[in-house]
């Protein structure tokens, strides 16, 4: 749960009806149900208006409280706000960069040239085939009813029970022509429903022709959505009603107000008969067997009957579609969100003030390069870096299992078991970093066989670095947050190690104070959500020329190159940051650090596209056909990771580092 305030932010104007206020008001007092504080903001020269809509029919459960309403502007800038949700439709740029400057963004069934800049995107409602894609699409989530018929077959009644209903404003005007349309006494019974947000000339003129014409009339229906299982049929447009319909098992079939709703409709799978009212009267083509047409001879009224076919085809097809959405019940029903709040509700945004690594940017700023469930990556647009913006906390923990389980699934033996590799591994590397090291040292003067080089290992794990290091001639230190890695390294390996998450832990004064020759991160330096403060307090550790060693996974390598999208949804929950190679010296740079090498690693030939595919059983490691792939992958430096060499500059003064950006 999240422990600052929100905010919803719904449309009020004018053409857009009432849904969208609608949805707002559930989700505000949905939210409050649940503990959590929450606002909704209205212009306050359009309160009176908006409070007016509480008359449209809407259920108990948007009911609210006049002090859960803000209206002023000057308020909402004074606060901290946890998160900002816009059910704004279309919002406009220069708004968005208002509510962007305020918190994290979350926007719902966002349709405005903004939508891709959002930090979070759910979509209620499935879009437009060519609209970018949400990180949730879940029309479960809508209030949905609990009245539900048992299937959508209709059953046989003397006259088959239609609702007509376009929303709080039907602003294409289509209640009339359809009513008029299929109206077939002995038939269908039909119930108009009008909203309140009718044009008030216009509703009284339609509702005397559909009084005249024998249609019943009702003016706003409360708790709609609990009334549809009432009904043989829906006849309405893309919107909330049509996926109520379907979840309360009622066929629904749609009338389109505009090309932009028929697009929708078509994309989604419903049945419709077309847009305005030519379509309406395509309604009844589909409804009645197409024998008889002309009913304006007393003859042939007698003779309509309804078309049974094309129920069944609307049956079939409206189940699909709620199979589809997830409107059946689902089967883990107790952990399940229930409802846009309760999801709302169990979010811990993690999304950074500014890019994490040279704070030059705030996210909305920053382009969006691919949207998962629980999280969105987006690329800095002054360093380059691709970093994540998670809506809950990652499910990783770095204790015992993390080195046994997880190394197990990824390697095929556990981290111990792989000790002495691992160690040789270091000592590979310590060959890389004594070169640079020893180089820098006598630049400057120094002799670098005087003394042992002091060497920290930040998440040293279970030490097989330290242990190679200390074979090295080095003078080895060890840290990890795993309590029994660290105890493993002192009392199993005795080399000095301590607990704690850097750089919020502090390296302790005894060991800090002299500095360190060498600190070395392996796979570390992604697990950070914010890296431009470590690479600070990593210069601040380390003597004048000392080395910085790190490796980290490549998004330059053979699976970002394949599918970046695929890429990333493999990526763990907690890896913050994706660096790139070609972009690490200058990130380096910004902090005081001047890239000395570069040693791409990691190369999977099998990974490469269609190559097991076409080689079949010749596929193998010790095969020409593995050795020709590795040797391009090694050639194009295509390793899925790197390592990186680095030393501290001289010229830089301490404390003359770039800062980096705070969380929100």
């Amino acid at each position: 749960m999240m422990h600052g305030p929100l905010l919803v932010v719904s449309t009020v104007e004018k053409g857009r009806g009432g849904g969208h206020l609608v949805r707002s008001l559930v989700l505000v007092r949905s939210l409050r149900s649940l503990k959590q504080e929450a606002y909704l903001y209205i212009p306050e020269l359009e309160s009176q208006d908006v409070l007016a809509h509480r008359s449209l029919g809407m259920t108990q459960e948007a009911a609210f409280e006049a002090s859960w309403l803000i209206g002023d502007t000057e308020t909402i800038r004074k606060r901290h706000w946890e998160c900002i949700i816009l059910d704004r439709f279309r919002t406009a740029p220069e708004e968005f960069a208002q509510w962007a400057a305020l918190g994290p963004l979350i926007g719902i069934d966002e349709g405005g040239p903004q939508r891709d800049n959002f930090d979070f995107l759910i979509d209620l409602l499935p879009g437009p085939p060519d609209r970018v894609p949400p990180n949730i699409l879940a029309p479960s989530l809508l209030p949905l009813p609990k009245n539900r018929r048992p299937s959508f077959d209709v059953p046989r009644r003397q006259a088959l029970k239609i609702l007509v209903s376009f929303g709080a404003e039907d602003p294409g005007g289509l209640t009339l022509p359809v009513c008029l349309a299929l109206k077939a006494p002995g038939q269908t019974e039909i119930t108009a429903l009008f909203g309140g947000l009718h044009k008030t000339d216009v509703k009284e003129q339609h509702r005397a022709a559909l009084v005249a014409a024998g249609i019943q009339v009702v003016e706003g229906m409360t708790e709609l959505r609990e009334q549809l299982a009432c009904y043989d049929l829906v006849i309405t447009h893309f919107g909330l009603t049509a996926f109520e319909s379907l979840a309360a098992r009622v066929p629904v079939l749609l009338l389109s107000p505009s090309a932009y709703h028929e697009k929708l409709a078509v994309h989604t799978g419903f049945m419709s008969a077309g847009i305005g009212e030519k379509g309406a009267h395509r309604l009844r083509r589909i409804l009645y067997t197409q024998a008889v047409l002309d009913t304006q001879h007393p003859k042939n009224r007698k003779s309509l009957r309804l078309n049974d076919e094309a129920l069944t085809s609307l049956r079939d097809r409206c189940e699909r579609i709620r199979a589809r959405y997830g409107l059946n019940p689902p089967e883990d029903a107790d952990t399940a969100p229930q409802g846009l709040g309760d999801l709302v509700n169990r979010y811990t945004f993690r999304v950074p003030a500014a890019c994490p690594v040279c704070g030059g940017t705030i996210p909305a700023q920053d382009p969006v390069c691919a949207r998962f469930p629980d999280r969105t990556y987006r690329r800095c647009r002054r360093c380059g870096m691709v970093y994540l913006l998670r809506s809950t906390l990652p499910p990783v923990e770095y204790e015992g299992d993390y080195f046994f389980s997880f190394y197990k699934q990824q390697y095929g033996k556990t981290y111990l078991e792989d000790f002495p590799n691992l160690i040789q591994y270091g000592k590979k590397r310590l060959r890389y970093s004594k070169q640079i090291l020893y180089r820098s040292k006598r630049n400057r003067g120094e002799d670098p066989s005087k003394t042992p080089a002091r060497l920290l290992d930040i998440g040293c794990a279970y030490g097989p670095f330290l242990v190679a290091a200390r074979e090295e001639g080095f003078l080895p230190f060890g840290m990890d947050p795993a309590e029994d890695a660290v105890r493993y390294v002192r009392d199993e390996l005795h080399i000095p190690a301590f607990r704690g998450f850097f750089p919020e832990t502090p390296v302790p004064e005894a060991v800090r104070a002299p500095g360190f020759d060498l600190i070395s991160l392996w796979y570390v330096l992604e697990h950070f959500e914010r890296p431009g403060a470590v690479l600070t307090e990593l210069y601040q550790l380390l003597k004048p020329g000392g080395v910085l060693a790190f490796s980290t996974p490549s998004g330059s390598g053979i699976s970002g190159r394949k599918s970046f999208q695929g890429f990333l949804e493999q990526s763990p929950p907690d890896h913050w940051t994706l660096w790139q190679p070609s972009r690490t010296g200058s990130i380096l740079k910004r902090f005081g650090f001047k890239l000395k090498k570069v040693v791409i690693s990691g190369h999977h030939p099998e990974r490469f596209p269609l190559i097991g595919r076409l080689f079949g059983e010749v596929w193998k490691k010790n095969s020409m056909v593995y050795g020709l792939c590795l040797w391009i992958s090694h050639i194009l430096h295509l390793g899925d990771t790197f390592e990186v060499y680095a030393v501290k500059k001289p010229a830089v003064k301490e404390g003359a580092v770039a800062k980096s950006a705070g969380g929100r």
